[in-house]
């Protein structure tokens, strides 16, 4: 029990005192960035599957 009480004293002690937490305008900036990249990750998603499901019908459509 006593390793246990030890663990949470210096988890407390490591989030508070060790960790340097990012300000309000960085964890804005931060959270617009991902923002930004999660939209233009999905842009391409939708563009490479747009190109291949056209690709598929086309080479489906040759063969029958």
């Amino acid at each position: 029990m006593n390793k246990l009480t030890l663990y949470f004293k210096d988890s407390y002690l490591e989030l508070s005192k060790k960790v340097t937490w990012p300000s309000w305008a960085q964890l804005q900036s931060s959270a617009i960035v991902v923002m930004v990249a999660s939209v233009i990750f999905a842009l391409v998603v939708f563009g490479m599957d747009i190109v291949f499901r056209n690709i598929m019908t086309f080479i489906y459509n040759m063969l029958y």
